[in-house]
């Protein structure tokens, strides 16, 4: 008897280990990043002007879209602490997807070169060295499913790289978490505000992080309405002392950070 109940008073020390939640800054519930994915017009005209008035900064993946017109709004954003992050510079995927560019057809090396490179353009953009990474249509494998998640981790390109997921894509387990393979909540078209706010609940109930990936914002494709991501933007702006939203690399530095003090 004695014995077991030394047994039962570690084995629940490791419990409590194991689910002891990370201390967000000042307090903060959750933290919630907001990222949009494909340099795409609708985040530019939209989603910008809404997330400049609550005072927030979200992270946009860029692709080789950026043009002479787009390029210096990036850069003045970038300027206002929005993160400005890789998204390769042709967007390959599967040619089973609405997309020109196939990924059957890249070597793991050959992608990692085209990050390379989309680096030195954003470089030119921002200024910025350190980079975080989403890959495009989430797919982590090129060529005849090759994953490329250890190529990519071998030549140090990027800092953090981000997936897909879905509504119950909460980060909570921060020891665990591959940092090149961040899950993330992955929208549909018209998803209504009602559930991108039950996702931010999720993220608060929890104590962990949660990612939301936008494509188009009242516009282009995998369309979130102005509507709905302006409740999104209203119910953060209202729970502002509970959560804390940060940039896709300022939320999984703090993380990384604070995770590895948690013993």
């Amino acid at each position: 008897m004695k014995y077991l109940t030394i047994f039962l008073l570690i084995t629940s020390g490791f419990t409590a280990q194991a689910q002891q939640k990370i201390s967000w800054p000042h307090h903060k519930k959750a933290v919630i990043v907001l990222t949009y994915d494909d340099a795409l017009v609708s985040q530019l005209n939209n989603a910008v002007p809404q997330l400049e008035a609550a005072h927030f900064p979200a992270t946009f993946f860029l692709t080789g879209d950026i043009n002479s017109e787009t390029i210096p709004k990036w850069r003045a954003l970038s300027k206002k602490g929005f993160e400005l992050g890789n998204h390769t510079i042709y967007h390959p995927c599967l040619s089973t997807d609405d997309n020109p560019t196939h990924s059957e057809d890249y070597t793991p090396y050959g992608i990692i070169k085209e990050i390379d490179v989309m680096n030195h353009f954003l470089f030119a953009v921002d200024g910025k060295i350190t980079r975080t990474y989403a890959y495009p249509c989430t797919e982590t494998t090129v060529g005849n499913s090759k994953d490329y998640v250890d190529t990519l981790r071998k030549y140090g390109l990027v800092k953090y790289a981000r997936v897909g997921g879905d509504v119950d894509a909460v980060v909570t387990d921060f020891k665990s978490l591959d940092p090149l393979q961040v899950p993330s909540y992955g929208l549909d078209d018209n998803t209504p505000g009602a559930k991108l706010i039950a996702f931010v609940k999720l993220a608060e109930k929890t104590g962990g992080m949660g990612v939301i990936m936008f494509h188009g914002v009242g516009g282009d494709y995998i369309n979130t309405s102005v509507k709905a991501h302006q409740q999104l933007i209203n119910y953060l702006k209202k729970h502002r002392k509970e959560i804390w939203v940060a940039t896709f690399q300022q939320a999984m530095d703090y993380a990384t950070a604070t995770s590895k003090k948690v013993r």
